[in-house]
């Protein structure tokens, strides 16, 4: 059995949160980025047909088995925007900074701030696996007005946890990968991976 995964992303951090994750399994992941592999293209509308998508493509190019994650930020105010779209909210090239500068723009003198992160993760075989392992997380929590905290990437800045009184980008990365939607979906998947061989 293969105990190497193709990461369909080139995301550095998401990697290392990867990684983590799957490091207790003894599984080693490895970014598309040193294989040669450029990213797949994200049409879809959904979380799990862009993670399906990512998980395919590197998989065919590569050979090996891959995983990939569609994971964004949807608030309740604007209808589940910026959802899939939430890497790209401000356009390209894509950058944390325009996006949550757009997002406190919409959200600007809206009450109901409530949020949440959703994951889809997607492992297939092969390019044609025709039983994908799917999972999914979620990770619920409220929009500040102006962000807080140097860690994380993305919206943790802004996303703030009513109990835990920090942002996602306050918490220290165990933590985080206890609590998040990506946490929650890779333990899912890990469940699921007991029961099916790479």
């Amino acid at each position: 059995m293969s105990r190497r995964l193709v990461l369909a992303s080139n995301n550095a951090k998401k990697a290392a949160e990867m990684q983590a994750l799957l490091a207790p399994l003894g599984i080693e992941v490895i970014p598309q980025s040193a294989l040669g592999v450029g990213e797949a293209e994200e049409p879809h509308p959904t979380f799990v047909e862009n993670a399906l998508a990512k998980a395919r493509h590197a998989a065919a190019a590569t050979g090996l088995p891959a995983v990939a994650d569609d994971s964004g930020l949807c608030v309740e105010a604007l209808g589940g925007a910026p959802g899939v779209q939430s890497a790209r909210y401000a356009g390209e090239p894509k950058s944390d900074a325009r996006n949550n500068a757009l997002l406190l723009e919409k959200l600007a003198g809206v009450a109901d701030r409530r949020a949440y992160f959703f994951s889809s993760v997607v492992l297939v075989r092969h390019g044609e696996d025709p039983r994908p392992l799917i999972a999914d997380g979620e990770w619920h929590g409220t929009i500040l007005e102006e962000a807080r905290g140097e860690g994380g990437f993305g919206y943790d800045p802004l996303f703030w946890l009513p109990e835990l009184e920090q942002t996602a980008a306050e918490l220290d990365a165990k933590l985080k990968n206890s609590l998040s939607h990506r946490g929650g979906a890779m333990r899912h998947l890990l469940d699921r991976l007991k029961h099916h061989s790479l």
